[in-house]
């Protein structure tokens, strides 16, 4: 199946606030070679994003940022959320420029080097947002504090982890958004080989 097995027969902004939500009329083949009939279907516009996981090869740490959440909220799970610095793609702007650019805003941090991780989809069945994802070299030697832009409402803290406590943090269900998962456990997986890559 590929996009020549969608129709697409109306879109329509239904709303524009912070965020955009478009509701599509279209219907896509079957697998048995057919189509469906018309379906209606709204989708939640954010823009793209780019997620950094700040580490530090020497210390052998992580840099965490914790903030509140509201759609953590919504969901009642833990409102304020352990995670790694993200932003959204401006218009004309690399990957790789946001993820300098919130590291610093989020956590104070400069980032020496990034290597990708992966991209995926953050919630498939109705956000057309995706995740561009990194892992970052820091020097943490005094990274934490409060951080962020006031005039967006921020109010970020840094968390400075350990990497020997990253299998405990996470079995304990400390972190619980896809994004952070996703680097956590990539790291757990290539720490070794990124400690040897980004030697001295």
């Amino acid at each position: 199946m590929n996009e020549d097995d969608v129709r697409i027969l109306a879109r329509e902004a239904v709303y524009q606030g912070h965020f955009r939500v478009d509701r599509y009329r279209l219907q896509h083949r079957r697998y048995d070679g057919g189509w469906t009939e018309e379906l209606t279907r709204e989708v939640f516009e954010r823009g793209h994003a780019v997620g950094v996981l700040p580490y530090d090869p020497q210390r052998d740490e992580v840099v965490l940022i914790e903030q509140f959440r509201v759609g953590a909220l919504a969901a009642d799970w833990p409102t304020w959320q352990l995670e790694v610095v993200a932003g959204i793609i401006d218009p004309g702007e690399t990957a790789e420029a946001v993820a300098r650019r919130e590291s610093l805003e989020e956590a104070g941090l400069t980032l020496l080097e990034l290597t990708p991780i992966t991209a995926f989809l953050l919630s498939q069945g109705a956000v057309s947002e995706t995740m561009r994802l990194f892992c970052g070299r820091v020097d943490a030697v005094g990274a934490g504090g409060i951080h962020g832009l006031e005039h967006e409402g921020e109010d970020i803290k840094v968390v400075v982890v350990p990497y020997a406590e990253l299998p405990g943090l996470l079995a304990a269900n400390k972190v619980t958004n896809a994004t952070g998962l996703v680097a956590l456990q990539w790291l757990l997986l290539n720490r070794d080989a990124l400690r040897a890559r980004w030697a001295g």
